[in-house]
Parts: structure tokens; C-alpha cells; sequence
């Protein structure tokens, strides 16, 4: 069976060198990916590096439902691109592409069979949006 690639992106006003770190340094992850204020990730652990394995804990706030997220990675290019395969197969790539002060970052991933590709598309959005946000309204530097 062919599996459908599921593409997001958005422009996040800052370099990418800022962009790369909140992406990529758990203490950041914890405060940023969630696709709605009803959920959260209590626990992030990422060793970023090829062979590196990732996990993050996504849970509904009031502890209804929960799921750990993770991967081993297979491309790291600093300020640049990441790839990783999930634990059930699927592929996924973030490239980031520097635009002087601001940063296009593109994700696109394989599909899974289990919910509508729409619904999917606008989750992993909604996350997308939200690291957006947490970036730009980020004291960091």
C-alpha cells in the first residue's frame, strides 16, 4: 500500500540559529508542542544525532488520554534538515531554510492509516502554529 505524504510549513520571524534550538532542546519541546491549550508535553528527551532517539510525552491536560511520540533519527544537518522514522515505520523530515531574520520550516510526513489525512494535516499544523507562536513571543536570543 502506498503511503500518502502529508506536507506543512510556516515562516517563523527569527533566524535560524534561535529557530533550530527551541525546535530541537527539550526544555523548549515541553513548552511548544501541543496542537490545543487542552494538552501538553510533560517530558521531552531528544539526542539529536544520527542514531539518536527522541521522546516526547503528549497528554490532554486533564490526564483523560496520553501517548508517547518518538523516533530514531537518521539525518541531522545542523541549521538545516532533520529526518527520523517513527516507531511504527513512518518517515519524517523537517527542513529549515534560512531567510536572513526569518526561517521557513517545512515538515512532511508519511501518513498514518488510522485518521482522516485532513485531520492529520491540520494536527500537525496546529503544532507547527504553535511553535510559531512560542518563537516569536520568545525572550530567547
Amino acid at each position: 500500500m502506498e503511503t500518502s505524504k502529508i506536507t506543512v510549513e510556516t515562516t517563523v520571524q527569527a533566524p535560524v540559529n534561535k529557530v533550530w534550538e527551541l525546535w530541537t532542546e527539550p526544555t523548549h519541546i515541553t513548552k511548544w508542542n501541543n496542537a490545543s491549550d487542552d494538552w501538553h508535553t510533560p517530558i521531552a528527551e531528544n539526542d539529536l544525532q544520527v542514531g539518536g532517539k527522541f521522546l516526547t510525552r503528549m497528554e490532554a491536560k486533564d490526564g483523560s488520554f496520553g501517548f508517547d511520540f518518538g523516533g530514531v533519527y537518521h539525518d541531522v544537518r545542523l541549521h538545516e534538515a532533520i529526518s527520523y522514522t517513527l516507531g511504527d515505520g513512518r518517515q519524517v523530515s523537517i527542513t529549515f531554510v534560512s531567510q536572513g531574520n526569518e526561517t521557513k520550516v517545512i515538515e512532511a510526513f508519511d501518513a498514518e492509516s488510522t485518521n482522516p489525512i485532513e485531520m492529520q494535516k491540520a494536527g500537525w499544523q496546529a503544532i507547527l502554529d504553535n511553535f510559531k507562536k512560542y518563537v516569536e513571543n520568545s525572550k530567547e536570543d
